[in-house]
């Protein structure tokens, strides 16, 4: 009996807490990096985000993101089905906490979704769908963007082998890209000349 309640007792132990969000307004003061006027979408349509996603570690972790007014609900459904599935993601966090550097935010394999920024790569100047905060990078080490020869981040390097599916990475049929195409979200990694494995957004670009 001692030994059925011990394993009665570890299993309750391992569970986690429910799935929780809270969504709230943002200003200009708290998006100090990633927002300057001129950009195309004001702080008013823009919301903070926070919400449980499942760590690496196996554990429940709370995070925030930013993202548009009309964006938000689809991510938390996304990320309410990722938890279910005890889909890893590394790090949540605005892209202001990484001074709205997308490359330090990367390289931190951090998960983040609004920036006012222009695309990377060549071609006209033009905004980011991240400059509207209707698209997230999800993972993007396990989920590098390939410009060329350069790899975004650096260390997603070790993952450009795509056959070899691991933790936290978004494949065709996957859960991941799943998630997402089960709100009307489009995956970068089905781009032929510059796959962007990290990439989903609402607008497909």
């Amino acid at each position: 009996m001692g030994t059925l309640l011990l394993a009665i007792f570890a299993a309750f132990s391992l569970q986690a807490p429910p799935f929780s969000h809270s969504v709230s307004r943002v200003t200009a003061a708290q998006l100090p990096h990633s927002w300057h006027p001129g950009c195309p979408v004001a702080p008013a349509r823009l919301r903070r985000v926070r919400l449980t996603y499942w760590g690496f570690d196996r554990r429940a972790h709370t995070g925030a993101l930013v993202a548009n007014e009309d964006a938000f609900p689809d991510l938390v459904h996304v990320f309410g089905r990722l938890y279910a599935a005890r889909f890893p993601i590394r790090r949540l966090r605005p892209i202001d906490a990484y001074g709205g550097d997308d490359e330090r935010s990367l390289a931190a394999d951090n998960t983040a979704a609004f920036n006012c920024r222009y695309v990377i790569g060549p071609g006209p100047r033009r905004w980011s769908a991240h400059a509207y905060g209707e698209a997230i990078d999800v993972n993007p080490v396990e989920n590098p963007y390939l410009e060329g020869a350069r790899v975004h981040p650096r260390a997603g390097r070790r993952y450009l082998d795509r056959s070899n599916v691991r933790p936290g990475m978004a494949v065709r049929g996957g859960m991941l890209v799943g998630a997402f195409a089960g709100v009307g979200w489009r995956w970068g990694g089905r781009w032929t000349g510059s796959p962007d494995y990290q990439h989903f957004s609402a607008t497909g670009g």
